[in-house]
């Protein structure tokens, strides 16, 4: 039997980090579209952040990246997101937008481009002492385009070099969380490919290095919520990058291609304990808004996993485990489907109205007025972008 309480709760205490570059102008490779009112510096990020923070009331931290948010003082950045009720997340390495990276950065065969590239990791974790951030997440663009063009266990060698001189920077409190992707910008081998070879980096390094999930990096047909469920049980989930994917890693606005997935993984992060803060799960999106205005469409993100996860909460555990040991195939699934298909919007309000919120973040941000004023205000300088 669900208890609505403890639903509640659960729903009241889920914190979901949103990313300072989904506040930014972004697009895809071929265009890049400007939009009026995005922010010009990283403080007017933050303030973007926080306004999602407050119509949601679940979105309390922001991470950064680096150098798309290099400001002169990190200390006054921090404070500056504490003023507006807010705290500094991770902080997100860039080793994939400079010319010297073109072969790789931590895993390039010139030790010139790898210590270039390993000052940079370090240079963040110094950031992270700054900001009072506890986590350090790592992408790698690292991989060959053509068969022979570098030695592959060379490569796995270089990558592990550097991520223990990092590991073994990091403060007692600080954690690293790495993340993979299957392809892009490299096409014949990717030097993070999978979690697994994430998850055999982080066994090594120690236990403050887990593994980031990206819900858009994986092939098509990736039972993701497998590898939800065994990085919980092995405790090496560090964190997500909720976002979604129609072809490969779209980077859309979370649970907007494939809703029932999003729950089916929250379903396995509640099984596993993985809403548990002592678990320490970052839940963070990770998205690109190219055509969306950008501060709804974090809030409609924010709004979905919390939709995702008050279902995965609603599931009667106690009848799908009878289902389960009886080999009731149809029992077992009818006790996710039921769950699944229940609306779950008037339990969302009625949580976000006892917290003194308004029942619809969305349509109470849109009535604000705070887009056209941004609009309106934010004007001269140059708007910051995902690349900027």
């Amino acid at each position: 039997m669900v208890e609505i309480a403890a639903v509640k709760a659960a729903l009241s205490s889920q914190v979901i980090e949103t990313p300072s570059w989904g506040y930014g102008n972004s697009g895809t490779r071929f265009k890049v579209f400007a939009q009026p009112g995005v922010p010009r510096d990283p403080y007017e990020k933050i303030q973007d952040a926080a306004q999602v923070h407050a119509h949601t009331g679940a979105a309390p931290v922001v991470s950064l990246h680096i150098p798309w948010d290099r400001v002169e003082d990190y200390g006054a950045l921090a404070a500056h997101a504490g003023d507006h009720g807010l705290r500094i997340g991770m902080i997100n390495a860039n080793v994939f937008q400079d010319d010297d990276y073109k072969l790789g950065s931590v895993t390039h065969p010139d030790p010139r481009v790898r210590r270039k590239a390993t000052d940079h990791l370090l240079e963040c974790v110094d950031i992270m002492d700054a900001t009072g951030s506890d986590a350090l997440k790592l992408w790698f663009s690292d991989g060959t385009n053509y068969p022979g063009q570098d030695d592959l266990t060379a490569r796995q060698d270089r990558l592990a070099e550097a991520l223990g001189e990092v590991y073994a920077r990091l403060g007692e409190r600080q954690r690293l969380v790495l993340e993979y992707k299957l392809f892009e910008p490299a096409f014949y081998s990717t030097d993070v490919p999978d979690w697994g070879t994430s998850y055999a980096h982080c066994l090594t390094l120690g236990e403050r290095a887990k593994v980031c999930v990206d819900t858009g990096h994986h092939a098509p047909g990736t039972n993701i919520e497998f590898i939800v469920a065994f990085l919980l049980r092995q405790d090496k989930l560090g964190a997500f990058d909720f976002n979604s994917r129609f072809y490969a890693d779209d980077d859309l606005m979370a649970g907007a291609a494939d809703p029932f997935q999003l729950f089916r993984i929250m379903y396995e992060v509640v099984r596993g304990g993985g809403l548990d803060p002592a678990r320490d799960v970052r839940f963070m999106l990770d998205q690109c808004h190219n055509i969306e205005a950008k501060i709804p469409a974090v809030i409609r993100s924010v709004m979905n996993v919390q939709e995702a996860t008050a279902k995965a909460l609603l599931v009667d555990r106690d009848a799908l485990g009878r289902a389960q040991r009886e080999g009731d195939v149809l029992a077992a699934n009818a006790a996710l489907m039921d769950a699944y298909n229940t609306d779950v919007r008037p339990l969302l309000a009625e949580v976000r109205q006892e917290n003194g919120l308004a029942a619809d973040p969305f349509r109470a941000y849109l009535d604000s007025g705070h887009q056209d004023e941004i609009a309106a205000t934010r004007v001269g300088g140059q708007q910051a972008g995902w690349g900027a």
